[in-house]
């Protein structure tokens, strides 16, 4: 029976990377809009400031074009050194402890931009489509 589960589960592994990927990248896009627009929430940073807004171009950028699968390991490459910057200098000198250190969601996203940069973007991304019609 766990074979059975396995093998079934492992059939919609593509499309689950995609729509992870999807909501990913949106959400991380939504940080960079707070930090460049003050929207959703929070203040907007000042057309640049270190390093606020240059964080918030980043998030943006990166968000909207992990959230397409457009770029997909390239941009989630530049989104996860984004965090792991982020929490080494935010974060890491209130100490090592994510869960004390306000740091959890600078290292979610560092590892799950960093899988992404692995796993590529899945069934659903604008690259499949790219590969698909350069082949």
């Amino acid at each position: 029976m766990a074979e059975n589960l396995d093998a079934r589960l492992s059939s919609y592994s593509d499309a689950v990377i995609s729509l992870f990927r999807a909501v990913f990248g949106l959400l991380f896009s939504l940080h960079g809009t707070s930090l460049l627009f003050g929207w959703p929430s929070g203040p907007a940073a000042a057309i640049g400031v270190w390093p606020d807004f240059y964080g918030g171009v980043i998030e943006f950028a990166t968000g909207v074009l992990v959230a397409t699968g457009l770029f997909t390991r390239i941009a989630a490459f530049i989104a996860s050194g984004t965090m792991a910057f982020t929490y080494f200098t935010m974060h890491f000198p209130d100490g090592w402890i994510p869960l004390t250190n306000s740091g959890e969601l600078s290292v979610l996203y560092c590892f799950g931009f960093l899988l992404l940069v692995f796993t590529g973007g899945g069934t659903y991304a604008v690259d499949t489509v790219r590969r698909r019609r350069s082949a």
